[in-house]
Order: structure tokens, then sequence, then C-alpha cells
């Protein structure tokens, strides 16, 4: 397995721009989490998130020549990720809302309050009831939610994803969180949230690899 830490973003792209293929394993490893958490807040199901990641990341390798880098790869890969599930979902988000006053000051949604794993690992309930309650908010406040809160992009980026102003992603994010409270209790943080299992990571650069390869 090639070493996953090892090289900074541009010089894997730079590596593997220069034909060194198998370096792709490195981004596949890298944004396997944060594709599958994308996947997920469009509501897509396990299988059809797998899909998209893959389709997302044989997007991405054709067209690396076109990351200039301008804005981080995370927030670029993001994209692709979001237009392939925009296509599949088929309806466009609202344009328009209401605004109403932001807490600028408002606190995180989740605290990481414990971090024994067993007492995760025997609360494995509590993230079905997360997942249940990210299910039933809006589109467009849950996907604010997921870049904001679990992929850990910041207002700007959140703006650039969405083409929206930075009052409206605090207005939908404020949203996201009092349909949540509604729902659960503030004891996880946000990155426990539709992890994507190591397992399921070795299988997804296998697959991606194998068609990267055919290209």
């Amino acid at each position: 397995m090639i070493q996953v830490e090892k090289f900074t973003e541009a010089e894997i792209i730079s590596r593997i721009i220069n034909g060194e293929k198998a370096l792709y394993e490195i981004i596949v490893r890298r944004f396997n989490p944060y594709l599958y958490k994308i996947g997920r807040s469009y509501n897509y199901t396990h299988e059809d998130t797998q899909d998209l990641m893959q389709e997302t990341f044989i997007d991405a390798y054709k067209n690396l020549l076109q990351f200039e880098g301008r804005a981080g790869f995370k927030t670029w890969i993001i994209r692709i990720m979001m237009n392939n599930c925009y296509r599949k979902r088929g309806k466009s988000s609202f344009k328009n809302e209401i605004m109403q006053d932001v807490n600028e000051h408002s606190t995180p949604m989740f605290t990481n309050r414990n971090n024994d794993t067993d007492k995760i690992i025997q609360n494995r309930e509590l993230g079905h009831i997360i997942e249940n309650a990210l299910e039933k908010i809006p589109f467009d406040y849950r996907i604010v939610f997921s870049l904001r809160e679990i992929n850990g992009l910041n207002v700007a980026e959140t703006v650039e994803m969405l083409n929206i102003s930075e009052a409206n992603v605090k207005v939908r994010l404020n949203r996201a969180k009092t349909m949540l409270r509604n729902e659960i209790e503030s004891t996880y943080s946000a990155s426990e949230l539709f992890e994507f299992n190591l397992i399921y990571c070795d299988a997804m650069v296998e697959n991606v690899m194998e068609k990267i390869n055919e290209l």
C-alpha cells in the first residue's frame, strides 16, 4: 500500500500528471470519506454513493490538468461529486430564501465530549438516529450542514460551492442545527457521521485504480 501521508496534494497531482498513475491511489484514499459524506447527504444509498464516488474519482483523474490550484483540491473534487449527485438527483435546489437574523456566535452542533471508543461502539444506535434525522431535513439545509459541519469547509468555501450568499450559508446552517436538535442529543462529533469504513475504502481504491489503468 502506498503511504498516503508522504506527499502534499500539489506534489501528488504533479507526479500523476507526469505519468506516475499509481499515485492516484493516495487521492482515492485521502478523499474517500469526504465524497462518501456528500453522497449520503443527498440521501443516496450506500451502493449509489459508491457508484457516484467511483464516477467522481475517474472524472477528477481525467481532468487533473484543469485543476489550477486556485481552490483547494478537496473543494475541487467535492464540487465534481456534487455535480454528479445533482445530475443523478434531477432537480435543482431552490434559489431564493427569506432572510432571518443569524447568530454569528452559534455553538457547534456537535461537541466531542467523550472519546471513549468502546462507548461509541456501544452507542452506534445513536449514529442511526443522527442519519435518520439528517435524512428528514430539506436538502438545501442538509447540504450546507454536510459541507460545514461534516466535511469541514469554511463559510467562504461553502459560498463558492453552492453559489449562495454568506448570510444564507449561516441561516441554513443554523436552521439545520435547530431541526437536528429536535431529533437528537449533541453527543458525538460531526466527523463520526457517515464514516467510510476502511473495508469499503480498499474496495473503492481497487475499483477506481482498475478503471484508471484502463484509460
